[in-house]
């Protein structure tokens, strides 16, 4: 047998597996590409900001008396260590700006948070670091997105799909609005960063429900994730739509980043020019073509707090979403009647500071026909225009309501992809079997059950410690060709997949 130590709670949980398991850790089974040397970062950048892709420079685009918007992510994303490509990119634009004659006045920085919670001043000093905190906030010159706030929200109309487009109107009236974005893989249609980044972060509900919803993450083109699903064209029309009605594009300063969040390339331009270019960077460390067979088990453990915040891994609804965006990175290295085990606290933590609404939510899935996930979005617009909710949301640093709709969205998927979930280690069972998954006390428990009903005595297994403590990639057959879709969308067919 095999020991293995999975994330359980704040700690870990060990499990003893079959001496076959094989098992893949982001960046050391597959070591990442190389990254950029520290003390070749600063060339890198003034050689990506002096030749963007598309566009003119910063410095042609600006001139004194022009008004600057960065638009920079929250701190779901892209490291916080001083050298992280947020701190470093600003850092080297605003040299640019400077140089032909924009004032500090005229320069405003936006947290693009969309629905996540707004960012507090100790979010902003990890996000910019201590030099441009110091600079810039206590002059009120660093903010947070707020998607509820009626005067600084702007109506773009549809786009020709007739999605609705609405836009922070700060990033709309600027001369130059500048995306700081991050090329990771994302289980959401592909690439975080270009115009996901814009599509997302600094817009509202009513136009993310234009796509993170049933009608398009349930689609067979959103499994396996993918660069061509419909969820992407829609990022890519809605941020085409908001530069069409600006007048002029954003200026994207994009990073490719390794499983550390270190700097492997750096993309500036014209996101509709650029962003297929850094895709090709990025490819070479998100797809990896390792896998030489198909899984019937997928092992791994769930801490508490991870991405989302201190909660996610015992909050039902939230846990839904986690297992399922591993589904959508390893659905192609899985058995048309996979099993996931995962280790979970378990332990009925909601966190109602910052889902202040999802403990309602799970209170409805378990009521009133609620037989599957999607049956809940009829209750979306309720819950987004719950001003209780949406006030929370604007002045409490919670989610807003409408964000868990998007997490019930992708957490259906994993019981559309899987045999059987098991949790393992659960304090309070029942929430996990509230979510239609099973429950045991070990691995090893939950392992001989899957066995005996799913896949059988000999079955292949894959062991992903650290799956939510590192920047995943999304795991593929080693032969392309036995991959059922490959990166932009197109299938092979016949290899189960959708």
């Amino acid at each position: 047998m095999k020991h293995f130590e999975f994330e359980y709670g704040a700690g870990t949980m060990g499990a003893d597996l079959p001496d076959s398991t094989d098992e893949f850790i982001p960046g050391i089974t597959v070591p990442d590409p190389d990254y950029i040397p520290e003390d070749k970062l600063e060339a890198a950048y003034r050689e990506s900001l002096d030749h963007p892709i598309g566009m003119p420079t910063v410095k042609e685009l600006a001139h004194k008396g022009s008004k600057v918007v960065f638009v920079v992510p929250d701190r779901v994303k892209g490291g916080e260590q001083p050298t992280s490509h947020r701190k470093l990119s600003i850092k080297y634009i605003l040299k640019d700006l400077y140089s032909v004659g924009v004032e500090k006045k005229d320069i405003l920085f936006i947290i693009s948070n969309g629905l996540h919670p707004r960012s507090t001043d100790k979010d902003a000093l990890a996000i910019f670091g201590p030099e441009l905190y110091n600079q810039f906030w206590p002059t009120g010159q660093i903010i947070s997105h707020d998607s509820e706030d009626p005067d600084n929200m702007v109506d773009l109309g549809f786009t020709k799909r007739g999605d609705p487009v609405w836009m922070n109107r700060m990033v709309f009236e600027a001369d130059l609005p500048i995306l700081i974005g991050h090329v990771n893989g994302n289980p959401y249609g592909g690439y975080s960063g270009g115009y996901k980044h814009s599509a997302t972060g600094i817009t509202n509900w009513k136009s993310i429900a234009s796509h993170h919803v049933p009608s398009v993450m349930h689609r067979d083109d959103f499994t396996p994730v993918n660069n061509g699903s419909l969820m992407r064209d829609k990022f890519n029309e809605i941020s085409m739509h908001m530069e069409e009605k600006m007048g002029h594009p954003f200026f994207c300063c994009d990073a490719v980043l390794d499983s550390k969040s270190r700097q492997i390339a750096i993309f500036s331009g014209y996101a509709k020019e650029m962003m297929p270019e850094s895709w090709k960077v990025a490819d070479k460390r998100t797809y990896v073509h390792w896998a030489e067979k198909k899984y019937d088990v997928l092992v791994f453990g769930m801490p508490q707090k991870f991405h989302y915040g201190d909660g996610m891994g015992t909050n039902p609804i939230m846990m839904m979403q986690a297992l399922s965006a591993q589904v959508l990175r390893f659905k192609r290295v899985m058995s048309d009647h996979c099993v996931i085990i995962c280790s979970s606290l378990c332990n009925g933590f909601f966190n109602d500071k910052k889902w202040p609404y999802l403990r309602e939510c799970y209170e409805w899935f378990q009521h009133d026909q609620m037989n599957q996930l999607p049956d809940m979005n009829r209750l979306g617009e309720y819950f987004a225009t719950n001003e209780e909710y949406i006030r929370k949301y604007r002045f409490t640093n919670a989610f807003h309501p409408f964000h868990g709709f998007s997490m019930m969205s992708c957490g259906h998927i994993a019981e559309m992809n899987t045999s059987a979930i098991y949790i393992v280690g659960a304090e309070d069972p029942g929430y996990a079997r509230g979510m239609g998954l099973k429950t045991r006390a070990t691995f090893e428990e939950a392992l001989e059950d899957a066995k005996k009903k799913y896949v059988g005595e000999n079955p292949n297994i894959l062991a992903l410690p650290l799956t939510f403590k590192t920047t995943s990639v999304h795991l593929c057959m080693k032969n392309p060709a036995d991959d059922c879709m490959d990166e932009y969308g197109h299938r092979h067919g016949g290899c189960g997949c959708g």
